[in-house]
């Protein structure tokens, strides 16, 4: 009895997952004509709009189902005969007259006579326990009518069970997942599996690339074991990480319903499926059910010199602060992209001067072979009078969105060989660490010219004698972030003094904490210590920042806080400062802060009531759901009230990562001298020197010296003009994401976003020994535009939403300090001027012929200026500083 019953159940739990009356697939009736409607519907518009509003268009049609063959050994092996008929194309909503693009033209003239009647012709499917096996249509069909075909023949695709699957369709090779109740089966189909030739690229890091979520689900009804209708949808939403709203979306729907079932023709007799086939008709031949690429061909596209000339004018040094300069610097590299390496290097040799650094920025960022190529050619590096040209190439690589082996490869070989300028040689190496480190992090570490680079980087470092060369490969690796050359940063931080051992720290505190081993953390204690020699505070406030970034232990905090009060007067006042910034912040290291700080020995008023004017802050610029972005400040001085270091940073993070934005540095050693003062322990024998560093989108750029050395130095003060120094200008191709989408219809997507920077930062010191005065200036000058585009083909019809955003902004630091006193006042200002910004949504559908159909709507935005909020001790110095100010204290020299 027992036994009966589990057999019954057993029975019962089949029965429920699976279609009544069959297991293997759908199957057709002998002898019968099945009359179907068919529609293909194509939505484009913002993720959150609703559909009726969209712009897109309807294809009708009828289809007529019959059954040709059934194998006589297989009953599930059949022939099936489908024919499109009665095709009809129309906007996907009700229009007005005037706006509808197909009132008039019947669908001959809207498809053409030729390509209708080849969408028309019968395609014959072999289902093979529900799965098409073949598809036989004409071997010289156009492309879109055949995908079209393949979007319908991919709907006979059906399990009759539930559970995972892998099928081929016009999607590619997918994972799909069937959820059967009686007569009604659901396909849920994972677009993101899907092995299909892919075209495109993506930006290199997340916070500047697309994300996209796609999804797919068929819903089919069956009847008299065959498809009674069949209705399916996929949608795609897409979106810049850094600015989700406004995006765009995709949406592709499909209906087959039954009519009506009549008597059709009889079988085929034959044994063989190719001999049916070959009955039927002898041209048939046998094609993929993956779709294949179709490429639409631009008829009216302006050549490279033509579209040169109507963006000319926005593309000069003076205009680039704007964002008209931006807009037509990406429009420039698509066109680029389309050029000859000919073209490129006749536009090059026939322009002048002052517009070859902005036409030598598009041109690289348009990475293609043909554009890299020009490049090589036109520039000599053994030229030094082109410097500026060179620079500016090699920038524009360092900033590369998806570099290739080859760029790497060219680069590498032209390090090898002689180059005029010493400058360029530095800046050359330290882009190569750049694009080291973005092919590895696209698992390109093992490509040749990767390995080659890596290698000649490291051994070239272990070999260097001038300090120089030192800090030429040290700044390389501070780009490339290699694993392997942590022993190497190490020594140099700790046996080295000044700026080598600074920027070999400096380079360590750039790697994820993950990489921060124990050997790291104990050598950072011994530099912060000073167990076994004297180092300067910059060096050791960067040791310090490392371990307290890198998930630091109960010990390591403890003996970093008892150190406090027992350290030079600004580096108490500084570590007091970062200790309470993080805290602020919630860092992660601020849990064990907290732990510490309940033990009085290293939480008392006299370790945390230190004198001093450096300083450590961190603050918000914007926090949204998505994605945020902070600003840090920090500066250190001297005893006697000289600037050894400030820094200032932005960064940009979602969930999931984080983008380096800007870091600008000014260093400053050795300047005592000026003021008859004592330097402080470990920095008696620093040279004189100042300097400034930039990191912008996490590429760490060649370093800028105002003077080098105390005859430098005089010679700069007494010449000075207050003018600041440049530190990077020029034009950025930020986001450049281009992708191709397979829709199960039949056409095919393309989504393009282009994201452009022109960007200008500057910086400066100056100094009043009159009024005891330094002045330290960083400038950031940006204009941003980015522009989407995302367009679905159907070579007949185009429709599409075009999305753009423009913003000029800048931002300036500034940091007084008057050292006639001790302790002598610090006034930092950080200020946004006002900042407007435009952006636009439009949407298309446009005919070959011309006629065009767009909605468009825009909205412009004035952010008002502000100056960002640093603690409460400096807006009270900043008073004192500011109403002290005498009307001649301007005159600097």
């Amino acid at each position: 009895m027992i036994l009966l019953t589990v057999l019954f159940l057993c029975i019962i739990s089949t029965y429920s997952a699976s279609v009544k009356g069959h297991t293997t697939g759908p199957s057709l009736n002998n002898d019968k004509l099945y009359k179907f409607s068919y529609s293909t519907e194509v939505y484009v518009d913002r993720v959150k709009a609703s559909l009726q509003k969209s712009a897109g268009y309807r294809l009708s049609s009828g289809v007529d189902v019959n059954l040709l063959w059934r194998n006589p050994d297989n009953d599930d092996d059949q022939l099936v005969k489908v024919t499109i008929k009665d095709v009809q194309v129309e906007n996907v909503n009700e229009r007005p007259a005037a706006k509808n693009i197909f009132k008039g033209k019947n669908t001959e003239k809207i498809i053409g006579k030729e390509y209708l009647q080849a969408l028309q012709r019968p395609m014959v499917l072999e289902l093979v326990r529900g799965q098409v096996k073949n598809l036989y249509s004409y071997e010289n069909e156009p492309a879109f009518t055949q995908n079209i075909k393949r979007g319908l023949a991919s709907l006979f695709q059906l399990q009759l069970h539930s559970g995972p699957a892998h099928e081929v369709d016009i999607s590619g090779k997918c994972n799909t997942t069937y959820h059967v109740r009686q007569d009604q089966v659901t396909k849920i189909k994972d677009l993101v599996s899907c092995e299909i030739e892919k075209q495109g690229f993506t930006s290199h890091n997340r916070i500047l690339d697309v994300s996209m979520k796609a999804t797919s689900a068929t819903i089919y009804v069956l009847e008299d074991s065959f498809f009674k209708s069949i209705k399916a949808e996929e949608n795609y939403a897409l979106a810049l990480t850094s600015r989700r709203k406004p995006g765009a979306k995709i949406v592709s729907k499909q209906r087959l319903e039954l009519k009506s079932v009549e008597a059709g023709p009889g079988l085929i007799a034959g044994k063989q499926v190719a001999g049916v086939v070959k009955t039927l008709d002898s041209s048939y031949v046998a094609v993929s059910l993956v779709a294949e690429p179709v490429k639409s061909e631009c008829k009216k596209c302006p050549s490279l010199s033509e579209h040169w000339k109507s963006i000319r004018e926005q593309m000069y040094p003076e205009k680039l602060s704007k964002a008209e300069a931006a807009k037509s610097f990406l429009s420039f590299i698509q066109n680029i992209r389309k050029a000859t390496k000919e073209e490129i290097l006749q536009l090059i040799r026939s322009e002048k001067k002052e517009l070859l650094p902005q036409i030598v920025d598009a041109v690289t960022s348009a990475q293609t072979l043909e554009s890299l190529e020009a490049m090589l050619e036109f520039l000599d590096f053994k030229d030094e009078s082109t410097s500026l040209l060179q620079e500016r190439f090699l920038y524009a690589c360092g900033f590369a969105s998806h570099p290739s082996e080859t760029l790497l490869k060219s680069l590498t070989a032209k390090f090898k060989e002689d180059i005029a300028n010493e400058e360029i040689r530095e800046t050359l190496v330290t882009v190569m660490g750049a694009l080291i480190r973005k092919l590895c992090d696209r698992e390109g570490c093992k490509l040749p010219a990767v390995v080659e680079a890596k290698r000649l980087i490291l051994n070239r470092l272990e070999k260097a004698k001038k300090d120089d060369n030192v800090r030429m490969y040290l700044l390389a690796l501070k780009n490339a972030l290699l694993p392997e050359a942590i022993p190497l940063l190490l020594k140099y931080a700790e046996s080295e003094e000044g700026p080598i051992s600074n920027l070999a720290a400096t380079a360590l505190q750039r790697y994820d904490p993950s990489f921060l081993t124990k050997e790291v953390k104990e050598t950072m204690n011994r530099i912060y210590h000073q167990n076994r020699r004297v180092h300067e505070k910059t060096l050791r406030t960067t040791a310090a920042a490392i371990i307290l970034n890198s998930d630091p232990s109960y010990m390591e905090v403890k003996n970093i806080l008892l150190s406090i009060g027992e350290l030079p007067l600004e580096m108490n006042k500084y570590m007091l400062s970062m200790i309470q910034d993080i805290l602020h912040f919630e860092m992660p290291s601020s849990k064990t802060i907290r732990r510490v700080l309940k033990d009085m020995r290293a939480h008392n008023y006299d370790r945390f009531s230190k004198m001093g004017s450096s300083s450590a802050y961190s603050g918000y610029i914007t926090r949204g759901p998505d994605v945020s972005s902070t600003y840090s400040l920090d500066i250190l001085y001297s005893g006697s009230g000289i600037l050894r270091r400030s820094n200032m940073n932005i960064r940009i993070f979602d969930r999931n990562a984080e983008l380096h934005a800007i870091q600008v540095v000014i260093e400053a050693q050795g300047l005592e001298s000026i003021i008859a003062a004592t330097p402080d322990e470990g920095e008696e024998n620093l040279d004189s020197y100042a300097g400034m560093s930039a990191i912008l989108f996490d590429v760490q750029l060649r370093p800028v010296t105002f003077f080098q050395g105390y005859g430098d130095l005089m010679s700069k003060m007494l010449s000075a003009t207050g003018d600041l120094m440049n530190v990077v200008k020029g034009l950025i191709l930020l986001t450049d994401y281009s992708q191709e989408i397979q829709l199960q219809s039949g056409p095919r997507a393309s989504v393009e976003f282009l994201g452009g920077l022109a960007i200008d930062i500057s910086g400066g010191m100056e100094f009043s020994l009159w009024y005891r005065e330094s002045k330290t200036t960083i400038k950031n000058r940006v204009a941003m535009f980015i522009a989407g585009n995302t367009e679905v083909d159907s070579f007949f019809v185009k429709t599409g939403i075009e999305t753009t955003f423009e913003v000029e902004t800048a931002l300036d630091f500034i940091s007084t300090v008057q050292f006639s006193q001790y302790p002598f006042l610090v006034c930092m200002q950080m200020d946004r001027v006002d900042s407007p910004s435009r952006s636009y949504v439009t949407k298309y559908e446009s005919l070959p012929s011309g006629r065009r159909y767009t909605a468009r709507r825009g909205k412009a935005e004035l952010l008002a200026g502000s100056e960002y909020p640093l603690h409460q001790e400096n807006s009270n110095m900043c008073r004192k500083v500011i109403g002290a100010k005498s009307d001649s204290s301007s005159s600097w020299f």
